[in-house]
């Protein structure tokens, strides 16, 4: 059964089975330090609008959604290293955990996740590169996150390589024309863009990620029928690829936003919403 639950994701965790969830993915905030806003805008047409436009018509903006939420804490891996545990214990025998952070806090939490779960189990630093927004003037433009990937057993994964989705060569022409149509796989730096800010995907919450990330790692590291866990469901992201490959979803948020998004965004796969729950899988 697919579903959504609202509240502290750690004490849901703790309530969980041993081994059933065959891939974890977190987002988890960043630490930025300050709040992270996003707000959705609509132009509606009314007399009372301060902008002329088409055929003589008058405009006004309005804010259809505001969502916020806090991204600032004193002692970020005593937040986020007890998550991880719990998470850990949850891994079936073949299962992955992928962590999303960026440069502020992502090395802190590699050398934490190499002691805690062990160097051997640590398979790859992803590095998803975009090219959008501002550049600043005084250091180079940080464009890009990192992703961590950890398996329980080193010997026994998923790894699905013939899921993988292929993606054009830089120099066509040196490869071959048979080459060159079937593509290659990619490497372990993603390029890919973030949600278009007026594309269909775009649902208003911040730090949403694109859903060709995780359509990528679901496809390739779980099986059809495993349990997808995302512990910071923010969008849905996470959960909208997980019940189109077909696997279940467990996606948790402690932010009532988050938790309404999510319900509109996954109707489709009839998941059962929760608050403050302990779950049986």
């Amino acid at each position: 059964m697919n579903r959504i639950i609202e509240g502290d994701n750690l004490a849901i965790l703790e309530g969980l089975p041993a081994g059933s969830v065959g891939l974890a993915y977190l987002d988890p905030p960043f630490n930025t330090g300050e709040a992270r806003v996003m707000e959705r805008v609509r132009v509606v047409k009314g007399e009372d609008g301060q902008r002329l436009g088409y055929g003589g018509h008058r405009y006004r903006s309005e804010t259809v959604s505001n969502h916020t939420y806090e991204d600032d804490f004193d002692d970020f891996p005593a937040f986020l290293m007890p998550r991880l545990g719990a998470i850990w214990r949850l891994l079936a025998d073949d299962g992955s955990l992928f962590i999303h952070l960026d440069a502020r806090e992502v090395h802190y939490i590699k050398v934490l996740c190499d002691q805690q779960f062990g160097r051997k189990r640590f398979m790859n630093e992803i590095i998803w590169s975009y090219d959008y927004g501002g550049r600043t003037k005084d250091r180079w433009s940080n464009k890009h996150d990192t992703i961590l990937w950890y398996v329980k057993d080193p010997k026994n994964y998923v790894y699905n390589y013939g899921e993988i989705d292929r993606i054009p060569y830089m120099a066509p022409r040196l490869v071959g024309d048979e080459k060159a149509a079937r593509g290659k796989t990619p490497t372990d730096v993603w390029w890919n863009t973030i949600v278009p800010t007026t594309g269909k995907e775009r649902t208003g919450y911040p730090t949403q990620k694109p859903l060709a990330i995780l359509n990528r790692i679901i496809a390739v590291h779980s099986r059809e029928g495993d349990l997808v866990l995302d512990p910071f469901g923010g969008s849905g992201t996470t959960a909208e690829a997980a019940a189109r490959h077909r696997r279940r979803f467990l996606t948790i948020d402690q932010n009532p936003a988050a938790i309404a998004i999510m319900a509109k965004r996954l109707a489709f796969a009839a998941p059962v919403v929760e608050r403050d729950a302990r779950v049986a899988i």
